[in-house]
């Protein structure tokens, strides 16, 4: 396999608050593959109930919490058991040093199996993650459109389509100020999976 890693971002815009660094082709294809197709197979999927508005709903993806050092993790009303961390999650984990020196411990893991599959308007912010939490979120499979808003400001509302391979980071006041979404979509037929590390305190 090709291991050829990119250091410098494509996009790296200024916002008010917030620091995002996107890198298109973090990982080469070949790398890109083999992590997609690893992570399809072997990681155990589950599908979460929700409650919103006093309603219990399915979780519209899968998801897997990996973490070698927590006994849970608490979000959106959600207390996870971590599975073990694997051989190649502790990879990635490692190539994100190569471009943010932070000790992430934790990695969720998302599988939007088709279009309907979603995320809807959020930030990382629960109070285990700190005060200005840092994530490292990596694409794989299907590309998808990430969105991100200001909470305040509403000309700073932006779009932006995750590549395979790609590697997105999110860090400064980000999770203070602004929240993202992966809304619904007619445009995805492959499963997309998606990574968050992030560092539990």
């Amino acid at each position: 396999m090709s291991n050829i890693f990119q250091l410098a971002p494509d996009w790296q815009p200024e916002l008010p608050g917030a620091k995002l660094r996107y890198f298109q082709r973090f990982l080469s294809v070949d790398l890109a593959n083999y992590y997609y197709k690893n992570f399809l197979e072997t990681i155990p999927w589950q599908q979460e109930d929700v409650k919103v508005f006093g309603k219990v709903y399915a979780q519209p993806r899968l998801t897997s919490l990996h973490s070698d050092s927590l006994n849970s993790y608490t979000y959106s009303g959600l207390t996870l058991q971590p599975n073990p961390m694997t051989k190649t999650l502790f990879e990635l984990l490692n190539l994100i040093k190569t471009v943010c020196q932070h000790d992430f411990n934790c990695v969720l893991l998302n599988l939007y199996r088709n279009g309907s599959d979603s995320n809807g308007w959020h930030a990382d912010n629960e109070k285990e993650l700190g005060k200005y939490p840092k994530i490292a979120s990596f694409s794989f499979g299907a590309s998808r459109f990430f969105h991100f808003k200001h909470r305040k400001i509403k000309e700073q509302r932006y779009k932006m389509e995750l590549h395979h391979g790609s590697l997105l980071l999110m860090e400064g006041e980000m999770q203070k100020y602004w929240l993202h979404q992966i809304p619904k979509t007619k445009r995805q037929s492959e499963p997309r999976i998606n990574l968050t590390f992030r560092k539990i305190i």
